[in-house]
């Protein structure tokens, strides 16, 4: 149709607002993308890693309304979720615990292990539902501070390099370094295409061939300490963590036990990292004149409730005694 004032074919924008109507009742009749990732709500209840739990939905192992479920679905809470046929349990946090765990050397941090060797899980109490959660590693040989949780939202936070979290271990090592090898291991050193550095290094104690330092790092990579020293050609002999972010080894628990933090650190912990605080698990309410436990958490940035001046007093453990 030509238009009547110009004799040019009819272009109005009826036929486009007619498209753009079409688009717009589209959009208002899409439905909205609701709910949490489904890998990421059975993490958070201890079942798995995400990357563990997306290889079961392809094995299809989780069903979601009687359906396979699929690598980045939502689940809202009135969908039924099945893993292996068995029922979503509740969620871990509601009764969130946490373990300092004193590994030993020799033991490994993996769930199982194909040579058979102990892991650090088979001392573990046993959970009534979910599964404990290691807050990242520690080598074969190395010793010290390893913290478990039941809530894998929570051992995720604590290991992303977003939180912050800095590491500290007690060395032991050949000889006292020289001023130029502590300059270059703060600097800085190139290792398998990797730039490692300690934020702070210092010397605590030691004569001859056996020195010890405090070293800490930034972050937790594979053999980070002992290829940080190799590089200046040291070699290392004793490797304990000592702390973890604002958790710290008490020189008390002796090496492969465990013991639970309280309360307040739980809460101390969810808060550094972004996470509504829990409720008090089962295992941690306590009745009227119950001692309470002590605080195994040292002043740090960011930390919304630092233990008391009592609690302070308590240090990271001395390393002559790792």
């Amino acid at each position: 149709m030509k238009d009547p004032v110009t004799g040019k074919p009819d272009r109005g924008e009826r036929p486009r607002a007619r498209v753009s109507d079409a688009r717009a009742k589209e959009t208002q009749e899409a439905p909205a993308v609701t709910g949490e990732k489904l890998q990421k709500v059975l993490a958070d209840r201890g079942y798995a890693s995400r990357r563990a739990i997306e290889d079961w939905m392809r094995a299809g192992r989780v069903l979601v309304n009687g359906v396979a479920a699929h690598v980045g679905q939502r689940v809202s809470p009135s969908d039924r979720v099945l893993v292996d046929g068995v029922p979503l349990r509740e969620a871990s946090r509601d009764t969130a615990r946490v373990l300092v765990l004193n590994k030993a050397a020799g033991v490994i941090c993996t769930r199982a292990d194909p040579e058979g060797r102990p892991t650090v899980f088979d001392a573990l109490p046993r959970l009534s539902a979910g599964r404990w959660v290691a807050v990242g590693r520690l080598d074969f040989q190395s010793a010290g501070l390893l913290l478990v949780t039941n809530d894998g939202e929570l051992a995720n936070r604590l290991m992303h390099p977003r939180a912050g979290l800095d590491r500290e271990y007690a060395v032991r090592v050949d000889g006292r370094l020289t001023d130029s090898e502590i300059e270059r291991l703060k600097r800085g050193v190139q290792s398998d295409g990797e730039e490692l550095r300690f934020s702070d290094i210092r010397h605590y104690d030691g004569s001859g061939l056996n020195h010890w330092y405090h070293v800490v790092l930034l972050e937790g990579r594979n053999r980070e300490v002992r290829r940080l020293f190799e590089a200046v050609g040291r070699t290392v002999s004793r490797l304990k963590r000592v702390r973890y972010g604002p958790v710290f080894l008490p020189s008390t628990l002796r090496s492969g036990r465990h013991q639970a933090l309280g309360d307040a650190d739980i809460a101390a912990l969810y808060r550094l990292v972004g996470l509504q605080a829990p409720r008090p698990g089962r295992s941690q309410r306590r009745g009227p004149g119950a001692r309470e436990i002590p605080s195994l958490l040292l002043p740090y940035p960011n930390l919304s409730e630092a233990p008391s001046h009592k609690q302070r007093r308590r240090r990271s453990p001395d390393a002559r005694q790792v």
